[in-house]
């Protein structure tokens, strides 16, 4: 599956499916403040922060399937 990061309509920055019209994963909407801050370097912002998000997902799946192998380990009985 592949995602892209897309401007909306009302400027706020998008992740989604490629080709497809579903609702985003997530949509981040930075300030007027922020917006007059970033200026052309929005889009690089927005892309940071979902690629720093994608990690910290990815590092707490992680951690989910080593602390279930754990817990199988743990529940096996040796003869």
């Amino acid at each position: 599956m592949y995602w892209e990061i897309i401007e909306l309509g009302n400027g706020d920055i998008a992740l989604r499916k490629v080709d497809s019209e579903d609702e985003p994963l997530l949509t981040i909407r930075f300030s007027d403040e922020a917006k007059d801050r970033l200026q052309d370097q929005r889009l690089d912002v927005a892309r940071a922060m979902i690629s720093a998000g994608v990690q910290v997902a990815t590092d707490i799946e992680s951690l989910d399937e080593d602390e279930e192998l754990e817990m199988e380990a743990e529940d096996a009985t040796l003869h």
